[in-house]
């Protein structure tokens, strides 16, 4: 169906199911830049690089249900365990929304090359699921992304997409529940000129990190949804990340751009902490997150350091915990859309085409094994 932008440039999908998937596909993405000058502000104030004497990440496996991964971008090299395609038309990113969100979660350190930007966890392994193709897609197939990264053995799986509820959709979240996979998800973006917004899916459903964004001066972004029951905030706004083609995108805006930065924290909770299972991820990283208070805040901004250090109560982080004390900060407007679609939550100024987004420590715990990929 033709993309419709609304709020920060998210791109509607149709939940009806789509024609078959053709072995031919247009690949033009829009290009990116060649190289990066200056530490991009989410590194700076999220200082997740504090946490990589204790962990970077290894061992763990984190899906990237999207629309594809460049596997050989410098900063994914070596990065991408298994790439699987649901769409027919070959693993290929033609987007640049996946790759963006990968590199965001694991991109390797080449700072030695003088690149700075950074993944969160940069000893993560990825797993490539690509349910689209370009501006459309499905919910079933995303349903049958999310299983899929379950039965591959993700242990983090990041959905930068938003979607009404559907039985299809909310039984697949549970699915990968089951098999202790933990569930981070874009809270989705809103259009400004409609008064209306609705909760996104799967980010609504029990036991998902639903994830907000937050702008450099920490408040809430005027896109950022508000009526999704937000988890935690991330850095949403003028991110730059890896681009499909080996360059790199600035000014990315959206939730799907929030979403990978807490994705990547929770993979190296899950490596440092193999014991907790996804609920207590969960509570962790909302009882350990700075602030908050606001609508479409949350527990607040994710704190990596924090996440992975923090000695908590047992009750803290199970499931029947209370929720989080957390600071009010100043209100912002609520903002509301309606919309029964699918959609990749994203967006970068000036973009015309798709761009779908030390303290205490803790004995070490066992280092967890990265799980047999095999296709389901």
């Amino acid at each position: 169906m033709p993309f419709t932008w609304y709020g920060a440039a998210a791109v509607l999908l149709a939940l009806t199911p789509t024609p078959a998937p053709t072995r031919t596909v247009t690949c033009d993405p829009e290009p990116g830049v060649a190289e990066v000058t200056g530490t991009p502000w989410p590194q700076e104030r999220l200082r997740f690089q504090q946490v990589w004497r204790l962990t970077r990440g290894e061992g763990v496996t984190v899906a990237v249900v999207d629309s594809g991964v460049d596997a050989g971008h410098p900063q994914l090299a070596g990065a991408v365990a298994r790439q699987v395609d649901l769409t027919g038309t070959g693993p290929r990113d033609c987007v640049g929304h996946g790759t963006a969100v990968a590199g965001i979660i694991a991109g390797r350190d080449l700072t030695s090359r003088g690149v700075p930007v950074l993944g969160v966890a940069p000893e993560a392994a990825i797993v490539s699921v690509k349910q689209t193709a370009g501006q459309s897609g499905d919910v079933t197939r995303l349903a049958e992304g999310i299983r899929r990264a379950a039965d591959l053995g993700a242990e983090v799986i990041n959905v930068s997409v938003q979607a009404h509820d559907a039985p299809v959709l909310k039984s697949a979240v549970t699915y990968a529940q089951r098999k202790d996979a933990v569930i981070v998800a874009a809270a989705g973006n809103v259009k400004q000129d409609d008064g209306a917004v609705t909760p996104a899916y799967p980010a609504q459903y029990p036991g998902v990190i639903a994830v907000g964004a937050a702008s450099p001066d920490g408040r809430k972004p005027d896109f950022s949804n508000t009526a999704t029951r937000i988890s935690v905030t991330a850095p949403g706004a003028g991110v730059t990340s890896a681009w499909t083609g080996g360059g790199y995108r600035t000014g990315l805006d959206g939730t799907s751009f929030a979403a990978p930065f807490v994705s990547g924290v929770a993979a190296l909770v899950r490596a440092r902490h193999p014991e907790l299972d996804h609920w207590q991820v969960k509570r962790r990283l909302e009882r350990t997150a700075e602030g908050g208070g606001a609508a479409g805040t949350g527990a607040g901004l994710v704190n990596p350091l924090q996440a992975v250090t923090s000695v908590l109560p047992a009750a803290a982080e199970s499931r029947a915990a209370a929720p989080p004390v957390v600071l009010a900060r100043a209100p912002v407007p609520d903002e509301r859309r309606r919309g029964l679609a699918i959609a990749i939550t994203a967006g970068a100024a000036g973009v015309t085409a798709l761009v779908v987004f030390l303290g205490l420590t803790l004995p070490r715990g066992r280092r967890r094994r990265a799980r047999h990929l095999q296709e389901s």
